[in-house]
């Protein structure tokens, strides 16, 4: 009998939505994984975000170019003061 393997906490692109859970990437699951991948070493983080939430920025942009999307919140501010 196969054993089901977890699916991770990532981003689906370019929906920019968990691959597990289907909330908004990233998800309270993927923030937890990454403070602790990148603990000690917050800068990194926040730079590592920045430069998905750019990307995330021009892809939802493409999906759906006559809504506006302010992504700070999402991608970087928790990071601060997590």
């Amino acid at each position: 009998m196969a054993v089901p393997r977890a699916v991770p906490h990532v981003a689906m692109r370019p929906l920019w939505r968990c691959r597990n859970c289907g909330t908004e990437w990233p998800c309270e699951p993927a923030r937890l994984s990454l403070l602790s991948e990148y603990q000690g070493n917050r800068t990194s983080l926040i730079v590592y975000l920045s430069s998905l939430m750019a990307e995330a920025y021009g892809q939802l942009g493409q999906l759906n170019p006559d809504r506006h999307v302010n992504l700070m919140d999402r991608f970087v501010t928790w990071a601060r003061r997590g």
